[in-house]
């Protein structure tokens, strides 16, 4: 399959995604879909919160709607312009898939498949149906897919490389186990936020999706804020409210409650508003669901000098400087897990 061939997919792939990501109602086979096919993405979508109680059918859409505005042929050419081996060595990349948010693996999926290579692809048992789903599709698209990606349910076998995300615990595991192949092996990491003060309500409200969006599950996702010595709360606390619907997400709820519990019964300081609890803690990076860490800070290139030191366990910043507030969950196709240069790794493969 030539690199057009594939561009040209996955950019009808974007045009799907694009479409079930507004919702929208079949509009005929340009999609490349027939109804049938196209209503039963639909139920992939609605019925995946039975499995997964977090992938709710808007958080979905909201990925897919991500995702699509990416698989453009210009962003895309773009993109694997600056890779000269496109395409030159087919290899078997395995690659071991979260499951915390949706299609959370589809930065892996994409690279693999627009380069060249094979997908064995093995998926959480939480987030195992929304790539098969899209694998079908493009398989409907051009029967060559059919052979480039394959999804295991039991051990990964036949792979010449592997892209292995987890937790800390078992990035151990898989460093020991795949020693022996290339691999990128990803470990946890999250978002942090730096406000100066000088932030708008709106650029505050922002930080709020960032804080949010997926529920806060994802590892770009705000867990901690820093904000200068003199920052008054009262301002963050207003500019979130539009997310208190929140609140009544039930896997979540009882994430507020119980860490709320247990800051009364501990007697330990914090502040909450109804669907989130914020409390002080300094050198912690990561906080639990329904719940947002924040430190004071009174010189900002000493703050920045310190994060610089954490930087592996940090996966963006939002900031007026950083990555704009509101754009945690929107990251580019050069923006890789990590910092480690994705597709660089697998069109080095010999």
């Amino acid at each position: 399959m030539s690199i057009t061939e594939r561009v040209k997919d996955l950019v009808q792939l974007g045009k799907v995604m694009a479409h079930l990501g507004e919702d929208k109602e079949w509009n005929g086979y340009d999609l490349g879909l027939t109804e049938q096919e196209y209503d039963d993405l639909n139920v992939v979508i609605q019925r995946h919160k039975h499995i997964n109680g977090w992938f709710e059918p808007e958080q979905i859409r909201h990925a897919m709607l991500e995702w699509s505005r990416l698989l453009t042929t210009d962003i895309l050419l773009e993109w694997i312009d600056s890779y000269p081996n496109i395409g030159v060595n087919q290899k078997n990349i395995g690659v071991i898939m979260a499951g915390n948010i949706p299609l959370v693996g589809f930065h892996d999926f994409l690279t693999i498949l627009i380069s060249g290579h094979r997908l064995i692809g093995k998926l959480s048992s939480d987030a195992d149906k929304l790539l098969p789903a899209l694998t079908k599709v493009l398989v409907g698209f051009n029967q060559e897919w059919e052979d480039k990606i394959v999804w295991k349910e039991g051990k990964l076998e036949g792979y010449d490389a592997i892209i292995a995300t987890g937790s800390n615990n078992t990035s151990r595991y898989f460093e020991y186990y795949f020693k022996n192949v290339p691999s990128i092996i990803r470990k946890n990491r999250t978002g942090i936020a730096i406000l100066t003060g000088e932030e708008t309500k709106e650029e505050l409200r922002l930080l709020g999706k960032d804080v949010f969006q997926y529920y806060g599950l994802g590892c770009r996702n705000v867990s901690k804020i820093y904000i200068p010595r003199e920052f008054v709360l009262d301002r963050f606390f207003e500019a979130i409210y539009d997310f208190h619907a929140m609140g009544s997400h039930n896997k979540y709820a009882n994430n507020y409650d119980y860490h709320r519990a247990i800051f009364l019964m501990n007697k330990e300081p914090f502040l909450e508003n109804g669907f989130v609890s914020i409390r002080e803690m300094n050198d912690v990076l990561t906080s639990p669901v329904g719940v947002i860490i924040y430190e004071r800070y009174d010189d900002l290139a000493q703050l920045r000098r310190k994060l610089d030191e954490r930087s592996d366990e940090i996966q963006c910043i939002i900031s007026k400087r950083d990555i704009p507030f509101g754009q945690g969950q929107s990251p580019q196709l050069h923006d890789y897990a990590d910092g480690v240069d994705t597709m660089a790794f697998v069109t080095s493969l010999a």
